[in-house]
């Protein structure tokens, strides 16, 4: 079932993030394939509409089709309540831990690590194998990449994250966060510029 999910997955620029049994489910953790995401997705009607939070509904859109085609219950992690639990489902598939700083780090695409959704089949389907986290090793650069330290050692200050990028010092961040270019793993997974550009805006909250 994987490898046929992983086919109509490919098709819309997403793939198989990790994946875990729940109860007796299987849960696919789905993510953008940042490398071709943004360039499939201004393709689609969502992006040429002029209307707000192009990302969510086109993911409302296309994640519903993917689980009826593949038997499956489309999860999305935005428009609760109820809220899921995608956080944990991604710290359990046991390919997806908390970095240093905080944000997720993937065994695959480091700290890009995003979801679009999540798919919910009967069944224990089998998994990706496990992985070792990469950051016991590591230098860990993202400590001391924030210009402002609102990602390190202590909490996310996200305050003086959202006031930093805002301003005209920002202006390195606008087009995606540092510390997240900063990981080791799965560069290759960076955000394009345009794409970084509409999540800063999205998380100061412009509805882009």
């Amino acid at each position: 079932m994987a490898g046929s999910l992983a086919k109509l997955l490919d098709q819309h620029a997403l793939l198989v993030a990790a994946g875990l049994h729940d109860g007796g489910d299987t849960i696919w953790l789905i993510a953008p394939d940042t490398r071709r995401f943004w360039d499939h997705l201004s393709t689609q009607p969502e992006a040429q509409d002029g209307k707000p939070d192009r990302v969510d509904r086109w993911s409302a859109r296309v994640l519903p089709q993917i689980a009826t085609a593949c038997d499956a219950e489309a999860i999305l992690p935005f428009g609760g309540p109820p809220w899921h639990p995608f956080l944990r489902w991604a710290t359990d598939s046991g390919t997806i831990w908390q970095s240093p700083v905080g944000p997720l780090i993937d065994a695959q695409m480091g700290m890009w690590i995003s979801f679009r959704g999540a798919l919910r089949q009967r069944g224990h389907h089998q998994l990706p194998d496990s992985a070792e986290t990469p950051c016991p090793t590591c230098t860990k650069p993202c400590q001391s990449a924030c210009p402002v330290g609102a990602l390190g050692d202590g909490p996310y200050d996200v305050v003086a994250c959202r006031r930093h990028i805002a301003s005209p010092d920002g202006i390195a961040c606008r087009t995606g966060c540092l510390v997240r270019h900063a990981c080791p793993v799965g560069r290759e997974f960076a955000l394009p510029p345009a794409y970084g550009a509409h999540h800063m805006a999205a998380f100061l909250g412009q509805q882009p």
